[in-house]
């Protein structure tokens, strides 16, 4: 029988369940609603859909390199013992190959990338009921190269941190160790000329106000206090611009200084840290614990 949105949407709304998996669940129970409900919850996904509320904070990203084609990528879940379970990395490979293959444009795209098991979507729901807590893709990145430039990629502790560079000039060991500089020092901008200007701007006001109040500044002439204020400015940026930094190996010469030493330049970086930016819900040890023995 043909089933109509208004019974997709119905179920959806009663399971929590993803459009195309109420689709078909009806399809398979001929239309009736509950022995749908119950297809679902034999399935798993209903179990799953009333997970979807809970953070998932933490997780792994992961570096894939095609030939001149690279992917970034972020799968979370809901505790850090996850990211050792072979379900849920053998989902993060899947993952960032549907990624290289497909070489989808955004987060939904990704989901609806096919694999021999399913979509993706698919995929990451049967995770979330098989492995007892909400599992989710985040984010991605796909970068191009062309064929005289060369990638540096590097994952720290399985990909807890991942990094990936574009670089032109550089040997295999040298792009590698750009990704271990970003990876380490969580760079923001290649250089001072890469800060936007509304975010130089902020900065400028904001030293501006401080050295007003500052009775050391008072009296100053103009062109000294304009001197000391770009001084400010560029001390402020120089630790998340990755040609000011230190170099990780050699902490007395400065990143740019390696570079031009080996003939190499930075074009383009990604940096991805698993849970960044995400509120985390405040548990203890034994919480966890609990609440992965109750699922």
């Amino acid at each position: 029988m043909a089933i109509t949105a208004k019974q997709v949407k119905e179920l959806r709304e009663k399971t929590g369940a993803g459009m195309m998996d109420c689709k078909k669940a009806l399809t398979e129970c001929d239309g009736d609603e509950a022995k749908a409900v119950d297809w679902l919850r034999e399935k798993g996904i209903a179990k799953s859909a009333k997970k979807a509320g809970r953070i998932a904070a933490e997780g792994l990203t992961k570096v894939a390199i095609d030939g001149n084609t690279a992917v970034i990528a972020e799968v979370n879940s809901e505790t850090d013992f996850v990211t050792k379970n072979e379900q849920f990395l053998n989902l993060v490979d899947t993952v960032v190959t549907a990624i290289l293959a497909g070489k989808p444009e955004t987060v939904e795209e990704v989901l609806a990338l096919e694999t021999p098991e399913g979509t993706i979507d698919e995929l990451i729901t049967n995770a979330t009921a098989t492995i007892g807590e909400k599992i989710s893709f985040r984010r991605f990145v796909v970068i191009e190269k062309t064929d005289d430039q060369q990638f540096g990629s590097y994952m720290h502790m399985g990909g807890s941190i991942s990094a990936l560079v574009v670089m032109t000039g550089a040997t295999p060991e040298v792009a590698k160790d750009m990704a271990m500089q970003v990876a380490s020092m969580n760079p923001q901008y290649i250089t001072l000329k890469d800060v936007p200007a509304d975010v130089v701007e902020h900065e400028r006001a904001l030293q501006k106000q401080m050295m007003a109040e500052d009775p050391k500044m008072a009296g100053k002439p103009e062109k000294v206090l304009e001197g000391i204020l770009n001084g400010k400015i560029s001390k402020h940026f120089k630790d998340v611009c990755l040609m000011d930094q230190e170099y990780f190996k050699d902490t007395k010469e400065k990143v740019a200084q390696f570079l031009k030493q080996n003939h190499a330049e930075v074009l383009q970086f990604v940096r991805f840290q698993a849970g960044e930016g995400i509120e985390k819900k405040e548990e203890n040890f034994a919480d966890e614990v609990m609440a992965q023995i109750n699922g």
